[in-house]
């Protein structure tokens, strides 16, 4: 169950985006949040991990 969050940021003359997606802990159950900053092709290949 993950939930996606995607913002684009302009810095100069590149276009990058910042993925935010939420991860269940196999250790606690706990959720978890996890961002990284890429270029706006990667995203798919990074909520489908």
């Amino acid at each position: 169950m993950a939930k996606k969050s995607v913002a684009s940021i302009q810095t100069g003359s590149k276009r990058l985006t910042k993925a935010v997606k939420m991860v269940r802990s196999e250790k606690s159950g706990a959720y978890t949040f996890v961002e990284q900053i890429m270029s706006p092709e990667d995203v798919n290949d990074f909520f489908k991990k």
